[in-house]
Order: structure tokens, then sequence, then C-alpha cells
């Protein structure tokens, strides 16, 4: 099915989900990583609440979506200098792609041009 991302198929079906074990708990990542990590969690778990809860409406489930998409995305952006930042981030965000949700070009830009930072 061209064009259907899990961001499609959460808006359209009622699946249930699993929410992996924080990774903003690991010791030694900064405290802005860590936050942003926290951040993400919540959305997403908001966003599969709104998506299952009876008689949310569109409204709810996109907004819910937005919010979730730009946490993510402020962790692609994130600039991990040093090497816990780099392995939490890249931990989280395989465990994210992992469940299909590193679906956006903007997302594999953001990683890329984090990386280019000084």
């Amino acid at each position: 099915m061209p064009g259907v991302t899990r961001r499609t198929l959460l808006a359209l079906t009622a699946v249930a989900s699993v929410v992996e074990p924080t990774f903003a708990e690991e010791e030694g990542i900064s405290s802005e990583l860590k936050a942003l990590i926290l951040t993400h969690e919540t959305a997403y778990d908001a966003l599969h609440r709104a998506v299952h809860r009876p008689g949310s409406s569109w409204h709810d489930r996109h907004r819910a979506d937005r919010i979730e998409e730009q946490a993510l995305l402020a962790i692609c952006s994130f600039p991990a200098t040093s090497r816990s930042d780099c392995r939490a981030k890249a931990g989280y965000l395989l465990t994210v792609e992992a469940r299909g949700e590193l679906d956006l070009e903007d997302h594999i830009q953001a990683i890329l041009h984090a990386m280019m930072r000084d």
C-alpha cells in the first residue's frame, strides 16, 4: 500500500500498542537529551491514548500526532556530542525506527543536519 505510514495506520485503526521502557533513565546522558526523550515518550503515549479513546475526534488525533511528530523531530535535531548522548540518541532512534515510526523525510534530514553541527 503506497503512501501508508505508521501515522496513517494509527489514525485509521485501533491496534493495541506497547510503549517501550524509558530511554531517558540511562546514566551519563545530558539533561537536555533526557528531557527530549521524556517529552517524546509522553507525546507518543498521548497519541496512542487519543487514537484508542472512544469518541476521540479527528482534531484530537491530528493534534496529538503533530505534537508527537515535533517531539521526535526535536530528538532527531539534537546535536549529540558526547559518547553517552550519541549512544542514547542512536539507541532511542533505532527503537523508534524498529516500530516503523521514523518515516518522515524531515526526520532523516534533521538527523543528518545534527551530525554536521560543530
